[in-house]
């Protein structure tokens, strides 16, 4: 019995210092961790400043941080160069013809041709129907043969009124009958004149019998059949003028300002890359969602876009060249400062680089670097997750060394070391 409880004593005392120094162990792995996680390195840590245990672990911490490697591929990497960005700003809408015309009648009746159809081009004053004109003629030829009387009644009158002169000169004839004369010829001029009006608005009613294309273009739609009674205003057809398309579009109020006529406009319509131009911008803003009112032309000279179309584009204010862009994909913004930055690569280590912008166009994603960068540094692209200062990179090439293992520095063409298992 008493040699069983003196072991017993001992193989508690010896466990008891195993677990005092295991737990010793894992406190100042925590520490070491600790500081690794947060980025200080060894400044974090007063304690870690005193004594040879804080010296060792500041420096398990530094080299816990060298240590981590992060595998890049080619399209995370970016090398900064020089470019072109442009300030724009956004814009879409439909694109309509710039005319689209409803052809009317101008008289009542029976429709005897109709000569055109949904889809045709027309040539402006190219005959598309035809009322029946029988009314219209008849009453155009009495017109026309009254203005031929009164024009005789004028010749007679003038003849009179000439004579009368040369009478009176002779003293054969009184004063009043050449006033009487005379009052005769400016009576049948005035007849004539009137005759005259009649011939013109009797032709005119004849001609508008005859439905002509207001303008050249294309036949959108055609409401009427040959032989139909139509009623004096009925819409015949609608005929649009489509060599060149117009876009409204609605502008923020703030970004107004930065629009002016005569702009170029870069926009996609039917799959198409297309230019335009600012025609005219309202001078007013929408109480509604303030907002103003801009018109932008498209040629469209071969009529392959069509009419309504939405398109998409952007109104170009300003082009900043030759100097340095990096895409918008590359910037970052911290917690703690409104300055944005971006991860340089430098001797493999990622570096926290402050940077200036300049002219930063959204459409297309891209910035402008005023200061911070140089050209020909390496950056990061892209969202990699868990990044920071002092981590080091391998960028892998997309033709690894399968057999071995081995990734290869795409910008230097040396080799790396294989990344660490985890």
């Amino acid at each position: 019995m008493l040699f069983y409880r003196v072991c017993g004593t001992l193989a508690l005392g010896v466990l008891t210092i195993v677990t005092a120094c295991s737990r010793s162990g894992e406190a100042a792995g925590a520490k070491v961790e600790a500081r690794v996680s947060s980025g200080a390195g060894a400044d974090t840590s007063k304690g870690a400043e005193k004594g040879p245990g804080g010296e060792a672990g500041a420096a398990g911490a530094a080299g816990a941080r060298r240590n981590i490697v992060i595998g890049l591929g080619p399209n995370d990497v970016l090398v900064v160069s020089k470019g072109a960005v442009e300030s724009a700003t956004p814009i879409n809408g439909d694109l309509k013809p710039i005319e689209e015309i409803i052809v009317r009648a101008r008289v009542e009746g029976n429709l005897v041709g109709v000569y055109a159809r949904e889809g045709q081009r027309v040539a402006r004053g190219q005959v598309l129907a035809r009322f029946d004109n029988a009314t219209q003629e008849s009453d155009r030829v009495s017109a026309v043969a009254e203005r031929e009387a009164a024009r005789s009644d004028v010749n007679n009158a003038q003849w009179n009124f000439d004579q009368a002169q040369e009478l009176f000169k002779a003293g054969a004839i009184p004063e009043r009958d050449l006033r009487t004369a005379e009052q005769a010829l400016a009576v049948a001029k005035a007849r004539l004149a009137a005759a005259d009006a009649r011939v013109k608005a009797a032709s005119q009613t004849d001609d508008d019998t005859r439905v002509v294309a207001p303008t050249s273009g294309v036949v959108a739609l055609r409401n009427v059949e040959a032989g139909e009674h139509v009623t004096r205003g009925a819409q015949l057809f609608t005929v649009v003028r489509n060599d060149v398309l117009e876009l409204e579009a609605a502008v923020p109020a703030r970004l107004s300002e930065n629009v002016r006529a005569g702009q170029l406009v870069r926009f996609v319509a039917a799959g198409r890359q297309l230019e335009g131009r600012v025609a005219r911008v309202s001078p007013t803003i929408n109480p509604a969602n303030r907002s103003v009112t801009i018109y932008i032309q498209v040629p469209n000279r071969d009529g392959s876009l069509k009419g309504n179309t939405f398109a998409t584009g952007r109104v170009i204010g300003r082009t900043v060249t030759n100097t340095l862009v990096i895409p918008t994909a590359a910037l970052r913004q911290s917690q703690q400062s409104t300055t944005p930055f971006v991860y340089r690569i430098a001797d493999d280590v990622v570096e926290h680089a402050p940077v200036t912008l300049g002219v930063v166009d959204e459409g297309v994603g891209m910035a402008e670097v005023v200061q911070g960068l140089r050209e020909g540094d390496r950056i990061i692209v892209g969202n990699l997750g868990t990044l920071g200062a002092g981590m080091r990179v391998s960028i892998i090439s997309t033709e690894r060394g399968r057999a071995r293992g081995v990734a290869s520095d795409t910008t230097k063409g040396r080799p790396l070391q294989p990344l660490p298992k985890r």
